[in-house]
């Protein structure tokens, strides 16, 4: 099975990829974006680098991509913490007129070429929970990071994966209730959540509400 988990800036995309991956005996592909050196002056003049910084993500995503049929092909399950679709959203918001226009272009002939997941794990958080977490985390290049920003991209998400959704099968966990890092009871739930979604036993057939929902679309 291929697994991936989206969401905003710090939801904790990465770290439940790393939690899950004994469990469910998965190999892992996590986003490379600390080499991008356009970032930490994006954070400081979005306007400015916003195109350099998204075209140098929209290429690493898609290079790291291209591993997904190998790493499948050994039989073992894969967890990323993200999706190539993903990008398109940040471009969304960051870009506009012919430099959107452009990176749309090259996102849709890369895109052809990419295998999507049996599962997308949508981790929700409110706006206010976000900030706190990426504040927690103090990475250097986060420390400015603008509210409003955040926010955008927490409607952006939302959006997305709302009612006009067309894509692999969605399973969104609310996590501003929850911590599956200090609590083990808590990371339990969201493995049992994956496994009913994708009918890997053992898993509970009861569906707590409303820490989740479980919506299928088809392509």
């Amino acid at each position: 099975m291929y697994i991936a988990i989206e969401g905003v800036i710090g939801v904790g995309k990465t770290t439940l990829a790393r939690l899950l991956q004994p469990a469910l005996e998965a190999e892992l592909l996590l986003e490379v974006f600390e080499e991008n050196p356009f970032l930490a002056k994006f954070y400081a003049d979005r306007e400015r680098y916003a195109f350099q910084t998204q075209i140098f993500f929209l290429l690493s995503r898609y290079h790291q991509q291209r591993a997904v049929a190998p790493l499948l092909s050994t039989g073992k399950n894969l967890i990323a913490d993200y999706t190539f679709r993903k990008d398109a959203l940040f471009a969304g918001i960051n870009l506009a007129g012919d430099e959107l226009d452009v990176y749309h272009q090259v996102h849709e002939a890369l895109a052809e070429k990419i295998p999507l997941p049996d599962l997308i794990v949508y981790l929700r958080a409110s706006t206010d929970v976000l900030m706190q977490r990426i504040a927690l985390r103090d990475r250097p290049y986060e420390r400015d990071m603008e509210r409003a920003y955040i926010d955008a991209l927490n409607h952006a998400y939302d959006a997305f994966f709302g009612d006009g959704y067309q894509g692999p099968r969605v399973l969104t966990i609310e996590t501003d209730t929850i911590n599956f890092v200090v609590n083990p009871e808590d990371l339990k739930w969201v493995e049992e959540r994956i496994r009913g979604a994708l009918g890997m036993p053992p898993y509970q057939t009861e569906l707590p509400f409303p820490r989740v929902d479980d919506r299928s679309r088809a392509d």
